[in-house]
């Protein structure tokens, strides 16, 4: 019988401080996370300084609770992962320093992992028999990709944004009409009350690449669209435009997901990231492989946005191929998804 092998995984690429202890890279036992939101809505948006600080005082009090709710002593881990790119440059310092320190005092495996594998990785927590190879759509803040995944850790990058992200534009748009942040949610809660289909924003469709993103021109509608109401004295309905903008994000994410799909005969599709958690989203792509007999995998909304839990399942498949880092494993704020 073989050994249980104990990750402890390390995020703090933005604003969320969390550690976790996964066993044998499905269970988790626990996942600890620390929220900086309540003090960035005050600015709008992350600051990265702040983020940073917050980062170095909470730390060490979340890998210690992690340790404790898992029942674990640092003597029972096996491998260290932690996000070392990409993300914000001093955020990212502060968990790989502390990884390195760890690893470093207590003998014990250091495995860096990327921030876009992570999200991927989070399917795997509650879906045992998703396997490589399958295609994904990681929808986030900070990165919209459409990849086959040919097995752990290797991704075949079929289209990416040529600008926003998906979550940028959505809390950018959030931003315009007074929501505040984090906008995802807000739009996504708001525009239950609305009709997607009164305002017809745009969806950009791009030739040359197509399964390429673009999501700059919904957005500039979006804000020309509420600059041409207030110039003629009329009323913005607030719950219509959300929807109606997230009706375009969302139709744009699905088409091109089913196009991938049919194009690469890939009968399993799974998404991933912080608008994974968009119910819009969900149940539109939930239709859409209902349809085409394709299996829809997703995780919960607490392993959509950013935790520990999807580092350490993202490690434990590193450390069973023999990865390891050394004491030069750097923060890597432009990390690119297949680089090492």
């Amino acid at each position: 019988m073989e050994k249980d092998i104990l990750v402890l995984g390390i995020e703090s690429s933005c604003d969320e401080t969390a550690a976790s202890v996964v066993k044998n890279g499905r269970t988790v036992l626990s996942n600890v996370i620390s929220s900086q939101i309540d003090i960035h809505k005050l600015y709008g948006g992350v600051v990265p300084e702040i983020a940073s600080r917050k980062h170095i005082e909470r730390i060490n009090i979340v890998i210690e609770t992690a340790l404790s709710e898992a029942g674990a002593k640092l003597s029972d881990i096996d491998a260290i992962g932690v996000t070392y790119g990409p993300g914000l440059v001093g955020a990212l310092l502060v968990g790989v320093a502390e990884a390195k320190a760890i690893s470093y005092a207590a003998d014990i495996p250091l495995v860096g992992v990327h921030h876009i594998e992570g999200h991927v990785s989070a399917n795997y927590i509650e879906n045992p028999d998703l396997e490589p190879p399958f295609l994904c759509l990681i929808v986030s803040g900070g990165h919209t990709h459409l990849v086959i995944v040919k097995d752990y850790g290797s991704f075949e990058i079929l289209g990416r944004t040529r600008d926003d992200a998906a979550g940028e534009a959505f809390d950018k748009v959030a931003r315009a009409i007074g929501l505040g942040y984090p906008g995802g949610p807000k739009v996504d809660a708001l525009s239950k009350e609305g009709n997607p289909d009164a305002i017809p924003f745009p969806k950009a469709k791009l030739e040359d690449a197509p399964y390429d993103f673009s999501f700059s021109g919904v957005k500039s509608a979006v804000l020309n669209y509420i600059n041409k109401v207030k110039m003629s004295h009329g009323e913005v309905n607030r719950a219509d435009l959300a929807a109606s903008f997230q009706k375009s994000v969302v139709d744009t994410l699905v088409e091109k997901a089913m196009l991938a799909a049919e194009d690469h005969h890939m009968d399993r599709l799974a998404i991933a990231g912080g608008v994974a958690a968009n119910t819009t989203l969900r149940a539109a792509m939930k239709s859409a492989c209902g349809q085409r007999g394709i299996r829809f995998y997703y995780p919960s909304p607490v392993y959509c946005t950013d935790n520990g839990a999807m580092i350490a399942v993202a490690a434990y498949y590193e450390y069973k191929k023999g990865v390891r880092h050394g004491w030069d494993l750097n923060a890597v704020p432009n990390l690119r998804l297949g680089e090492r």
